[in-house]
This record gives C-alpha cells, structure tokens and sequence, in this order.
C-alpha cells in the first residue's frame, strides 16, 4: 500500500479479500496477476489482525476502568 492509500478499516478490508478469494479461486485466475492479489490479501489480513488486536486491547482498557470504578459491581465468582 502507497503512503498515499488510505489504510481500510476492517470491514473494508474483509469485503476486499473476500473479493480476492473469489478471483483466487476462479477457474480463469490470471496468473501473471495472482502473486500480486496474494500480496495484496497478505497486506489486508495484516490490518485485520492489528485491527482485532487494538480492538481487544481498548475493550480490555475499558473492562478494567470499569472494574476499577468507585462502586463498582463485580459478577458473583462462578467457580
């Protein structure tokens, strides 16, 4: 991706490999394209990971404030 691209965000990203496992897997795959949309499906699932990753990580973030808050009600132990 060019400096100039903007980066997808994660439903875009899956929308476009989706896309590109459709023209991976069609019978009439141009070949002297194919490295290039492997490429590009790599570069896709990259941004999805470290959109899952910061995802969890702010969830975390904001479980734990919440937990910390003056007050705050806590889920009876299920052990």
């Amino acid at each position: 991706m060019s400096s100039d691209e903007a980066v997808p965000g994660y439903t875009e990203a899956m929308a476009e490999l989706d896309r590109i496992l459709d023209e991976i897997e069609a019978d009439d795959v141009d070949v002297d394209v194919l490295a290039q949309r492997v490429s590009r499906a790599a570069e896709l699932i990259r941004i999805c990971r470290a959109r899952i990753t910061a995802t969890r990580v702010e969830v975390e973030r904001v479980v734990a404030e919440l937990d910390a808050a003056p007050g705050a009600v806590t889920a009876p132990d299920q052990s």
